[in-house]
């Protein structure tokens, strides 16, 4: 049996604009629904939504018929979580909050099998599917994809750093806690945040280093495409299921 081949590491590196779209909700039925929609990449996210390994197997599985790449963000830069979830076969992960070059070269060792790394070998995981995969452990590295969340001030400043180190595959601007951290708290569209983003994409771009984000908005998806953007979430599971429901509800108390 062969090792998966990263649809998304790949397109990625080619400059291939990937659509994803952001799962908050912990559900192996949601994840079906959604992978199935034709989407490029869903991202299955455990920072910051109550997502455990059991219920990210089950999510990974379900995902499995579907068009979309899976992600997983872990909840900390931390080299036994992400042994965990790439064993349970994920291949690209999201790292959030890095802020050095050394944070970052981290969480790349973390996903590498030695020398190149300090992955913990298991031949018989379900990433290997069950010691079917020969060579598991010699070859996994080569499609094991690393994308790094920048979110803070002093991030930006060392981007190039950050997005230089071996093993980044790209780099994720984390809107709202960029916000935060330049003192607009939950104003994704203040000027200045907006500004720290555009200049974000074009340094990341000039780098040759694909750059992503997460958005609700179309509009503002479509000037992050014209920043540069090449991985973009355009919404999440929880938003389209809040604004279903409620607009639903709307429509029919109108009627009185």
């Amino acid at each position: 049996m062969q090792n998966k081949r990263n649809a998304f590491k790949h397109a990625i590196a080619a400059g291939t604009r990937q659509i994803g779209l952001w799962s908050s909700l912990c559900s192996n039925i949601g994840a079906e629904i959604i992978a199935e929609s034709g989407f490029d990449w869903i991202l299955f996210d455990t920072e910051h939504s109550p997502n455990e390994v059991p219920g990210l197997v089950a999510q990974l599985q379900a995902a499995q018929s579907g068009t979309a790449t899976p992600i997983v963000r872990p909840a900390w830069n931390d080299p036994v979580i992400i042994k965990r979830i790439l064993d349970i076969g994920a291949q690209t992960i999201l790292v959030p909050f890095v802020e050095t070059a050394e944070e970052a070269a981290k969480a790349v060792a973390a996903t590498r099998y030695p020398p190149e790394g300090i992955r913990g070998t298991s031949g018989s995981s379900r990433a290997a599917r069950y010691g079917r995969v020969k060579d598991y452990l010699k070859i996994a590295n080569r499609e094991i994809c690393v994308l790094v969340q920048v979110e803070t001030a002093g991030a930006l400043e060392r981007l190039e750093e950050i997005a230089a180190v071996p093993g980044v595959d790209g780099v994720f601007i984390g809107p709202s806690d960029l916000a935060a951290s330049l003192g607009h708290v939950g104003e994704l569209n203040h000027p200045e945040v907006q500004m720290a983003i555009e200049d974000a994409m074009r340094r990341l771009t000039r780098l040759g280093k694909p750059p992503g984000i997460l958005t609700a908005s179309e509009t503002d998806a479509q000037r992050y495409i014209e920043w540069g953007a090449v991985f973009i979430a355009v919404g999440s599971d929880v938003g389209l299921l809040a604004r279903g429901a409620d607009a639903l509800a709307r429509s029919f108390s109108a009627l009185g």
